[in-house]
């Protein structure tokens, strides 16, 4: 599965392919324990896809927040959101 194909996904498909992905993962761990597994390089490249699909998920997610932000009027880059720190005077 490459990373095309994950960003073509919806949120739900991209749900359901982190399950299969999971799974297929714990079948495969259980293989190599079992001495069946005849491909160890599929771990892998299932552990390679459940990484891509979760990195989509997190930007999908901050893109929405910072969507928020912005129509909320808020800066999406946080800028302005940093405190003054206070003089000498203040501290002493």
């Amino acid at each position: 599965m490459n990373t095309a194909d994950i960003r073509e996904m919806t949120a739900d498909e991209l749900g359901e392919a982190l399950v299969d992905a999971k799974e297929e993962k714990f079948n495969l761990r259980f293989q190599l324990a079992t001495n069946q597994l005849d491909n160890t390089a599929r771990i892998g490249e299932v552990k390679k896809d459940i990484a891509r699909i979760l990195t989509v998920m997190s930007e999908r997610t901050a893109t929405s927040a910072e969507a928020e932000q912005v129509a909320d009027g808020a800066s999406p880059s946080g800028a302005g959101a940093t405190a003054r720190r206070g003089t000498n005077e203040e501290i002493a």
